[in-house]
């Protein structure tokens, strides 16, 4: 019997291999000290294709926090996919994961800390400039509960999303409990702002 061999990995872009290589200065000796020509040596390219692939390094900024939400917004797709039947447990499982996606999260801890003298954009955009990511983030949770029998009005849950999506993405930049506490109490207020129907 013969085996099937491994599928080929799928190829990795340009622009993709300079945020890799962004993210892991980033993390090694901060973002003030990661530019387009030390970039451009990691990846083994030119400089004038990293400014090409990025623009420049406020763009780089922006399609490196563009990555990090993508992969937790992964995370709540998956807890949505795993409680198809029971809103509130998909909201504690959601929680719960991207709470402890963030625990461990090297690039995050570096920029939440300011680790090495880390002057950067890369804070504003969770932060004071986090529009975008909170419009990512609402319309993802938007569609991922749009199935459920929840009793509000479009307004009523518009509001309860945002509020959703604003503790989880404070408490991703400050947690003052565990993950699985700081879900369990979500998933209690939540509860209670949706109004899930029961049977």
């Amino acid at each position: 019997m013969t085996t099937s061999p491994a599928p080929a990995p799928a190829p990795t872009t340009t622009r993709d291999r300079v945020v890799d290589a962004a993210v892991r200065l980033t993390i090694d000796v901060g973002w003030a000290r990661v530019t387009m020509g030390r970039l451009a040596d990691e990846v083994g390219v030119s400089r004038q294709t990293v400014y090409n692939e990025m623009g420049t390094k406020a763009g780089l900024a922006e399609a490196i926090i563009a990555r990090e939400l993508e992969r937790f917004l992964g995370v709540v797709t998956l807890a949505f996919d795993e409680h198809p039947d029971d809103l509130v447990a998909a909201i504690r499982e959601a929680t719960r994961s991207v709470l402890e996606l963030a625990q461990d999260n090297p690039l995050l801890h570096a920029v939440v800390s300011a680790t090495h003298g880390a002057d950067t954009e890369l804070l504003p955009l969770l932060t004071t400039q986090s529009e975008s990511l909170l419009v990512a983030a609402q319309g993802v949770v938007a569609e991922r509960i749009a199935p459920y029998d929840v009793d509000l009005e479009p307004e009523q849950l518009d509001a309860a999303i945002d509020m959703v999506v604003r503790v989880v993405l404070s408490h991703v930049m400050q947690p003052s409990a565990p993950p699985a506490t700081t879900a369990d109490r979500l998933a209690w207020l939540a509860a209670r702002v949706l109004r899930v129907r029961v049977g």
